[in-house]
């Protein structure tokens, strides 16, 4: 018994492709009144645009690409590393402003590397040092982002 028509279309993939086209319109459309100027000197509104027909592009390969193939199954999917890097992130977001850059950043790379099951403690110790020292300079004191390095 063969499947024929539209029951083994790559629906994900459609909606992928067709999803990044509609958010790249989208931001085109909100873009619309910035500025575009050109290479040698770029408008406000050159690499939102740039960034956007880019991802029509992509979105537009994707779509034509699952059109033409039919639908293969992925199989089992484990949600717990996604839900442990949007807690890492959400975290981060909630505390920056609160408990400053340092803390927010350490509770970012020690909960975002728990989605690693291979990852081991002293590997996370070390990293999430020298990371947190890292963006600390770059963004505290060398792009001057306005947040408190820690909260006292």
């Amino acid at each position: 018994m063969s499947n024929s028509g539209s029951k083994n279309r790559d629906y994900p993939d459609i909606l992928a492709g067709s999803l990044m086209i509609g958010l790249g319109a989208l931001g085109l459309w909100a873009g619309r009144d910035l500025t575009f100027g050109s290479a040698a000197m770029m408008g406000a509104g050159y690499l939102p645009d740039v960034i956007c027909g880019l991802l029509i592009a992509i979105g537009a390969f994707v779509l034509m690409k699952a059109v033409g193939k039919a639908y293969e199954p992925i199989g089992e999917t484990n949600v717990k590393p996604l839900i442990i890097l949007v807690a890492a992130i959400g975290g981060f977001a909630v505390m920056a402003e609160t408990l400053g850059f340092v803390i927010a950043t350490i509770w970012l790379l020690v909960i975002g590397s728990l989605a690693d099951q291979e990852s081991r403690w002293k590997e996370i110790v070390i990293s999430s040092v020298v990371l947190t020292a890292f963006g600390a300079l770059v963004f505290i004191y060398g792009l001057g982002v306005q947040m408190p390095i820690l909260p006292f």
